[in-house]
């Protein structure tokens, strides 16, 4: 015991863990966040009730089985320092930790229950190479542990890369989005009920345009769920 406890001790010396969120190192060598920062992420409860806000933003656009977001995101939030390490810093861990995370809720979701696969949303095979790997595919793959449903990562694919969207309004959005989506095989799809991952939804023109594509499957089932949630 007393010979774990000094090797445990040296490696934390030398390869510090320390909290996603907070850079505590206050923190078991398990663990991602704290105990404090995971108190302070802001969860939506989406999977909970219908009618929620991410189902709203697609009535009248695109039929969807059900739609939830894990957490609320806000500009300088805790939530936004987490994606920007796991986009732009490479950091897999917490798209995996937080896949597990909406996995476990959705479990829970009575809508959700029947679904059979988990399509992440794709990227352009060039911003793939650049950021070097699919943050929806990450997620996918943590809920997968949780779910046990299989992961499609090539149910569709996005054959023209866009600009960015970030300060384009929904119809920009949807006009930039528009045609950039192709399913290779929608037999594969048919009479499936499908759940669209992405990390986080603003207008839904993105999602919406890839689950026009997905529908092409005779009695596909969609629905959406997102890690991250932000109104315009």
């Amino acid at each position: 015991m007393l010979l774990k406890y000094a090797l445990d001790s040296l490696t934390h010396l030398f390869f510090p863990h320390i909290c996603a969120g907070c850079g505590s190192d206050v923190i078991n060598q398990d663990q991602l966040l704290c105990l404090a920062c995971t108190e302070r992420l802001p969860l939506t409860n989406y999977h909970t009730y219908s009618d929620n806000p991410v189902e709203k933003t697609f009535w009248g656009r695109i039929p969807v089985t059900h739609a939830t977001s894990y957490l609320y995101f806000s500009k300088d939030s805790i939530v936004q320092q987490l994606m920007h390490q796991f986009k732009y810093r490479g950091n897999k861990d917490i798209g995996m930790y937080f896949g597990k995370k909406m996995g476990s809720v959705l479990l829970h979701a009575d809508r959700l229950q029947k679904a059979d696969f988990l399509v992440p949303l794709p990227l352009h095979a060039s911003r793939q190479r650049k950021r070097g790997f699919n943050q929806a595919e990450v997620l996918c793959h943590g809920m997968a542990e949780t779910l046990g449903i299989p992961v499609l990562t090539q149910a569709v694919t996005r054959n023209i890369e866009t600009i960015t969207q970030t300060h384009q309004n929904r119809t920009a959005r949807w006009q930039n989005m528009e045609g950039k989506f192709y399913m290779p095989d929608p037999e594969m799809l048919q009479n499936k009920h499908v759940i669209l991952v992405d990390d986080v939804i603003t207008t839904g023109a993105t999602l919406e345009a890839c689950g026009h594509e997905l529908l092409k499957a005779q009695g596909l089932l969609l629905s959406i769920a997102t890690l991250a949630y932000t109104s315009v």
